[in-house]
């Protein structure tokens, strides 16, 4: 009668084997950790429904929330196809936001690796994100192995490469970055069914990383566009901050914060959302040394309601600090 320890022990022969030489696509401790990945259950997440509700919920982003309910359906009726023995329409996954900084795309790549795994088409849904930092090394020979390891930990998720146009160096000098290209071409094929990349970027330079490698754009189907938010909608943004840390704006402050948030050019340096968070953590700063100002008695006996409110002088300091204070207004209209 077979000794069921034999199993095991032939069982833990192989796992020091494989641990001891590592594997093609990795080293031994790479391959454990997929092992014992595929081992666990991955943890119920939220549900499809509930995942389009915080996507409607964002601020903004009207067209965005559009393309995303047509790709979402777009799937959708595909695997619906296939239940019914229909081909499929083969189409890639991976995505291309385009757009400046602050205008929501990591939040919207989290939303979409969550979606993707409530709909069944990804295991974890879980973000991984990147940069040239993440995928390119200083070496030869580097390169692959950080642009692997980044994969692997993306794997059954999705892989969020930021600022992507990075990797398509000058064509006069050399640049390992179109090392990271390739390995990452080859990658998207081998896991295919385990991986969806999002590569996001400034509109512009983006078209130069697409065309910098002749693989680039059939993977890439869809692009997205992230467009600049209004002032209205940066209010919107400040307000939710706002709440969030329970505070709240002094009278006349709403209109203060509308020139601040306004003041700035729109364009590739413009901050969007992240302007107006940097806006709104200085203010608190700004708050806070006015604040700290009064002596005595005043400073003790300041009201809940005073640690709370922000008064223009606050936000006009702010904008300020950062450069970005807007001109006094004019006793006249322009016309």
């Amino acid at each position: 009668m077979p000794n069921p320890l034999d199993d095991v022990t032939r069982g833990l022969r192989h796992l020091g084997d494989r641990l001891r030489v590592g594997t093609s696509g990795g080293d031994g401790a790479d391959w454990l950790a997929d092992q014992l990945d595929s081992l666990r259950k991955p943890e119920p997440g939220p549900t499809l429904e509930e995942l389009q509700a915080e996507l409607d919920a964002l601020v903004g982003l009207d067209t965005v929330k559009e393309q995303v309910r047509a790709l979402l359906a777009f799937l959708q009726v595909q695997a619906a196809r296939a239940e019914h023995d229909l081909p499929e329409v083969a189409t890639s996954q991976h995505l291309v936001f385009l757009g400046n900084p602050g205008t929501g795309k990591t939040t919207v790549a989290r939303l979409l690796a969550q979606m993707y795994r409530a709909m069944g088409l990804l295991r974890k849904g879980h973000l991984v994100e990147v940069d040239r930092a993440g995928l390119v090394g200083q070496f030869v020979g580097l390169t692959a192995i950080k642009t692997d390891r980044a994969i692997r930990r993306a794997l059954d998720g999705v892989l969020f490469i930021d600022e992507a146009y990075a990797l398509a160096g000058p064509e006069e000098r050399l640049d390992f970055g179109a090392e990271a290209i390739e390995t990452l071409l080859k990658r998207m094929e081998d896991y295919r069914h385990r991986l969806v990349v999002i590569v996001a970027g400034y509109p512009r330079l983006m078209d130069r990383f697409l065309d910098s490698n002749p693989g680039l754009r059939s993977r890439f189907a869809r692009e997205i566009v992230f467009p600049d938010y209004s002032t209205d909608e940066l209010l919107a943004i400040t307000g939710k901050f706002l709440a969030e840390n329970q505070y709240r704006l002094g009278d006349g402050a709403e209109e203060t914060l509308r020139r601040v948030l306004a003041n700035p050019q729109r364009g590739e340096g413009f901050g969007n959302a992240r302007f107006a968070r940097t806006i709104f953590e200085q203010s608190l700063n700004t708050q806070a040394l006015r604040l700290a100002d009064l002596q005595g008695a005043q400073l003790a006996d300041l009201e809940r309601d005073e640690l709370m409110v922000l008064r223009s002088e606050d936000l006009l300091a702010a904008a300020r600090a950062v450069g970005e204070e807007p001109e006094a207004r004019r006793s006249f209209w322009r016309r």
